[in-house]
């Protein structure tokens, strides 16, 4: 506008930056669901051909199933979360449909234990609450108020399977009148809500104040009644999973806990004193803990049993059907993986994946994990609020720990653990689990780009 007295020089006036309509990207969405379902029913009728010869009598009945899952997903997140990442729901889908082909191929090598119709039981629970997340849980913010519950119920769900008989060596499920879970799985979104709430709130305390050790300028020990609280719960349950010999879980605890300390205060000394804890631990209980120590051994010599004469263990199996799948696989039906034993379809399923679609369907499978990961990352990076940029760091550490933990031990890379592969491995408490992560970082990725959108969305 013309101000009187500025010889007629134009000054524009500070005027709001006109409003900018975001896209949504529901449309794309959509396509990649769509895509992701013909996958999977394509696998399951690539199955059935390759062992009868017919495409199996229940693949329309398995195509529409998953495809009304994924598509009431869908249309939750399109109705509640209209700027939710495009990624999160197709790749979650892709992912779950594979596990089923999967494990319903494993279960024609063992008729006596059927697995694919539980598991698809539980994968239609875990869409259920993924779709009760997204609907009932506006803001992500609201979980804050919650930190101290999540951390009480976490460690009570942790204690619980003590009191129940020991399954394959380790303490971690809860069996009553023929049905099981492992709370285990639900601790851990918990945990990562208690550390993510404590952490937000307590940042700048344990970024700023402390005492520097020695001449480690990028490691200062914030002070006792700062740390010692979280420090204390992560002992505690770190001590609970060590007790039930669930060392896997306990590994995950860890990590999850080095992350997000040294996400909220940007010192990178913390990682440095996370490995040198963490090899520590690791001897110490590679040692003394006969069980542990057992898995060591067979990760140092996995051909040790053949040597003698007793026939390869389950690490040697997992090892010599990836050799079996080469760089394109055996095909869908058509490998040997059922040889590894009673853990094919939880611990080992991955390496029927690695024989039958090869290196290349391996590594298409590890891309999918890497791309959920990094929009996870990426949904938490682009928050303005300190909580909900730790929960969804924390959520998709948890994802990327539990694959490098699983597809390490089952390649021979680290010792064995015991863990379920997200959405791949038989489980029902893994499942709803990861479906549960999966909501809330829609929920975050939503309001991550609303946040930018000119129309007043949250």
């Amino acid at each position: 506008m013309i101000q009187p007295g500025m010889s007629g020089t134009t000054v524009a006036a500070d005027l709001p930056a006109p409003a900018v309509r975001l896209p949504r990207r529901r449309g794309i969405e959509f396509t990649l669901i769509v895509v992701a379902v013909l996958l999977c029913v394509y696998g399951y009728c690539a199955v059935g051909l390759a062992k009868t010869g017919t495409v199996p009598p229940g693949a329309a009945g398995y195509g529409a199933g998953l495809g009304v899952l994924a598509l009431l997903a869908h249309f939750a997140v399109r109705f509640r979360a209209p700027y939710a990442d495009p990624l999160l729901l197709p790749i979650a889908v892709l992912l779950n449909g594979l596990g089923l082909v999967l494990i319903y191929r494993l279960d024609l090598e063992s008729p006596r234990d059927q697995a694919a119709p539980t598991q698809l039981i539980w994968s239609t629970l875990g869409v259920a609450l993924f779709t009760a997340v997204v609907l009932f849980l506006r803001d992500h913010r609201v979980l804050q108020r919650y930190t101290y519950v999540s951390v009480v119920a976490a460690l009570v769900l942790l204690i619980l399977p003590v009191f129940f008989p020991a399954v394959n060596g380790a303490r971690i499920w809860i069996r009553i009148a023929g049905f099981s879970i492992q709370p285990g799985e639900f601790a851990k979104v918990l945990l990562a809500l208690f550390f993510a709430g404590y952490l937000a709130a307590n940042r700048n305390a344990l970024a700023y104040t402390g005492r520097q050790i020695w001449r480690f300028k990028r490691l200062q020990l914030p002070t006792g009644r700062v740390l010692g609280p979280i420090v204390a719960i992560w002992l505690l349950s770190v001590g609970v999973l060590v007790l039930e010999r669930d060392l896997g879980t306990s590994l995950l605890f860890f990590g999850l806990f080095v992350i997000l300390l040294y996400v909220a205060t940007g010192r990178t000394g913390w990682i440095a004193v996370g490995l040198l804890l963490a090899c520590v631990g690791a001897v110490a209980v590679g040692w003394l803990e006969p069980h542990v120590h057992s898995r060591v051994q067979d990760w140092l010599h996995p051909f040790a049993s053949i040597e003698a004469g007793e026939g390869p263990n389950q690490l040697a199996q997992s090892l010599f059907a990836f050799a079996a799948g080469g760089m394109l696989g055996t095909g869908l039906g058509l490998g040997h993986s059922i040889l590894i034993g009673f853990a094919a379809k939880s611990d080992f399923i991955l390496a029927t994946a690695g024989e039958e679609l090869g290196l290349i369907g391996l590594s298409a499978i590890f891309l999918l994990y890497a791309l959920l990961v990094e929009r996870g990352y990426r949904a938490g990076l682009s928050l303005r609020d300190p909580f909900g940029r730790l929960l969804a760091i924390g959520l998709a550490s948890i994802v990327a720990l539990q694959v490098f933990v699983i597809a390490g031990g089952v390649t021979g890379l680290i010792p064995l653990t015991g863990m379920a592969m997200p959405f791949l491995a038989q489980g029902g408490s893994s499942v709803v689990t990861n479906w549960i992560i999966v909501a809330l970082l829609i929920r975050i990725s939503d309001s991550a780009r609303g946040q930018y959108d000119g129309t007043g969305a949250p």
